[in-house]
Order: C-alpha cells, then structure tokens, then sequence
C-alpha cells in the first residue's frame, strides 16, 4: 500500500484538482447549486460587514493600516465559503479549467455561473435586509453607517473603465486564493493560503461584484430608510450622496466589475494555469 502524503500539492496536482472540481461542480443540480449560491452571497456579506465595523472611525489610523484592518476582517468571507462549502461566482470562474479541456460544455459553464450569480445576489441582499433592520448602522452615533455610505458612494462613483481594471484586479487575487486552496491537505492549510491575497485585494481597493451586492445595497438602505435621527447624529442628509443611486449602482459598479471579475479570474488565472498544466494532456 501507498503511504499517505502530507505534502501540499505541487501546480500539475493543483490543476488536475481544478479541473476534477470544475466538471463536479458544472454537474451540481441547480436546487443545491442555488441554495450553496446564497450561502456564498451570506458569507461574503458577513466577510463586508466585519470589515465596515472594524474600519468604522478609524480616521486616526495612517490610511494603509485602515485598509489593512479592513482586509484581515473580510477574509471570514472566503473562509466560510471554502473550509464551511458554498458556491461563489468570482472562484467559480475556474470552471473555465475544465472548459477549456472539454470536460465541461459552454452550456454547463454558463449555466453554473449564471445560477451562481443569481444565488450570490438573493444571499447578500437577504443580508442587507436583515443587517438593515438590525439597527447597526445606528451603532456608536452613527459611525457604522456613516462608513457604510461612504464605501457604497465611493463604488458608485468609478468610472466604467476604471471599475473593469479594478474588477481585474480583484478576481485575478481571489481566483489565486482559490488556486492556492488547491495544494491544501487541511482547514489550517486553506485558512492560511486564503488570509494575504483577500487581504491584498481589499486593502488595495479592488472591486468584487458579489461583495458589492453587500456594500452597496445596503448603503442604499441605509440613504433611503434611516431615521431622521441618524442623519442629526453624523451631521449629514441624504443629498451628499447624490452618486449612490440604484442605476448607478447596476450600470457603473456592478456591471464593470462583473466583466472584469470574469477577465481576472477565468482569463488570467484559470486559463493561463490551463494552458501550462493540462493543455498537452488536453490534446
């Protein structure tokens, strides 16, 4: 008999993994797929909440520690997704693995992401409702929803472009965590390979589109629906954030990040590691 191995995987294994995974994860029926969908879209939302609670009135703190904090908080997102199971679009993208070595058919892949796309977006606006009426934005005179509006107007106000090479950015580093939960053999091992590169992302300001579904909405709640006392609290109204509206949010956040999400992950991470480990095995 083979002795067990406790090493981690080395690339080749890695994407012979990826590839496994893909044609599984292509084949799930869509009740669960859509149910693992909306966890996902949960867990990222809890990953956004910690880090708008942690980075609430900060303002003392050098800018880099800030968003530094805000990353290490985040990363409870990816974590319940991977080591707890759940389907996300932006690690999803490299299904394109299997893909593109005819394991999958364009139908399935699309269909996968589309499910998952939806389910990410009805988990994380379920959360926005619910964190809405848990009154926290109100919490320590405002400061938490005083932040919340300012993450969400900022991601409102990006240009087109400039959210596309942003969203690139961004699933270029999350499909890399994905990648490197590959080579794992434990919890620890995925915990750990997940922590710097969301750490990363978030930190620098890159742009995740089911994130988004969080920040954003929940902004927009907080704009529409808080109490007039809220607004006394942090000396601000509604019109100062005349960029955070829903079309904004749909046509120059969501969308561009979407697009850039895919290019980032599928592209630049599923298919160059593709075309170097599986490709002459493709063939």
């Amino acid at each position: 008999m083979n002795n067990p191995s406790f090493d981690a995987l080395i690339p080749p294994e890695m994407a012979e993994k990826a590839e496994k995974i893909g044609v599984s994860k292509a084949a799930m029926g869509w009740k669960n797929l859509f149910l693992m969908s909306i966890l996902a879209g949960a867990f990222i939302s809890l990953g956004a909440i910690f880090a708008t609670t942690v980075t609430s009135g900060a303002g003392m703190l050098p800018f880099g520690v800030v968003k530094l904090l805000g990353g290490l908080t985040f990363c409870i997102g990816l974590i319940l997704v991977v080591v707890a199971g759940a389907e996300l679009f932006t690690g999803n993208n490299l299904i394109v693995m299997a893909w593109a070595g005819r394991k999958v058919t364009t139908r399935q892949l699309l269909r996968n992401w589309y499910i998952v796309y939806l389910g990410n977006f009805v988990g994380s606006l379920a959360t926005v409702v619910l964190m809405f009426f848990s009154g926290q934005y109100a919490f320590a005179k405002g400061i938490i929803g005083l932040n919340a509006l300012n993450i969400a107007s900022g991601k409102c106000s990006l240009g087109f472009t400039q959210a596309i090479a942003l969203g690139i950015l961004c699933n270029a580093m999350v499909c890399m965590a994905v990648w490197l939960c590959f080579s794992a053999r434990s919890t620890t091992d995925r915990i750990l390979s997940i922590i710097f590169p969301i750490t990363g992302f978030v930190a620098c300001g890159f742009e995740h589109c089911i994130a988004n579904m969080y920040f954003v909405p929940y902004g927009l709640l907080v704009k529409g629906y808080a109490s007039p006392e809220f607004w006394t609290g942090i000396g601000k109204t509604a019109s100062d954030y005349g960029t955070l509206s829903w079309s904004n949010f749909l046509l120059a956040n969501l969308l561009p990040v979407t697009i850039g999400n895919i290019i980032g992950g599928a592209i630049l991470v599923g298919l160059i590691y593709w075309f170097v480990y599986l490709r002459k095995k493709a063939a």
